[in-house]
């Protein structure tokens, strides 16, 4: 589904990614981990199309098609979605609003019919009570004065409507409370299928308790170090990310 080969990255003339090499398939959850400035979000922003962000080397395929000569919008439609670590606030536009047109727009490009208004609501509201989100957040401004587990939970809303081939969810764990963060992981599990993809940027093992990834990788400067199964998350949250970078990376984890 998803392959990243040798993938160099920079921005503003900074080279952050370097040399990343990365592999997901159908049904495939992987998480990556790693301190902050090991590019993990800049992976992210490369995926989504960010124009700060200069691929100057490697290549990203997606579903067979190459991703580094498509447009954000273009990635859209061909089923990715990013999910951002701090959502912005859009005043003047609804949820109704946004998450109508978002969907029709990915529905015109695939060649398939729009919804009706009253269509499209009777899907919101499955989606909502999916997510345990009050009926009245349908006509609250997007994200314009929602707590950060509200805002969490909308972006995660969005993901569900959307029904993306490959998501990624960029420190989505980030500023959640319990309550917030077992909603937020809940709604995560029902969109998981075995035809989507899903890669969990996190520093934490927490979230890693509620979604289960298949695959956790760790990224240090600029590069997957090291890639392993569940244990390895429980030995970064015993030893943290020292004991990799002080340990030759053949020995670090086994």
């Amino acid at each position: 589904m998803l392959e990243i080969k040798n993938l160099h990255a920079s921005t503003h003339g900074k080279p952050i990614l370097k040399g990343l090499n990365l592999k997901v398939e159908r049904g495939e959850i992987h998480a990556i981990m790693g301190p902050n400035g090991a590019g993990k979000s800049t992976l992210a922003k490369v995926l989504a199309g960010h124009p700060n962000y200069e691929v100057t080397e490697g290549e990203i395929w997606f579903l067979g098609q190459n991703l580094l000569e498509m447009e954000p919008e273009e990635r859209s439609h061909l089923g990715l979605f990013m999910s951002f670590q701090y959502p912005v606030e859009i005043p003047g536009v609804n949820n109704v609003q946004f998450l109508k047109m978002a969907y029709n727009t990915n529905r015109r490009a695939n060649q398939l019919p729009e919804l009706t208004q009253e269509e499209f609501v009777v899907l919101l509201k499955e989606k909502m009570q999916m997510m345990e989100i009050k009926p009245e957040f349908m006509t609250r401004n997007l994200n314009e004065g929602f707590s950060g587990g509200e805002k969490k939970r909308n972006e995660i809303l969005q993901m569900a409507v959307l029904n993306p081939k490959l998501a990624i969810l960029d420190e989505t764990d980030s500023g959640l409370d319990i309550d917030a963060m077992r909603i937020v992981a809940k709604g995560v599990n029902q969109i998981m299928n075995s035809e989507m993809g899903l890669i969990l940027i996190t520093h934490y093992q927490r979230l890693l308790d509620y979604i289960q990834p298949q695959f956790i990788h760790v990224m240090l400067e600029g590069k997957i170090a090291l890639s392993g199964t569940s244990e390895l998350s429980a030995h970064l949250e015993e030893k943290g990310y020292d004991w990799l970078l002080q340990s030759p990376k053949e020995e670090a984890y086994s």
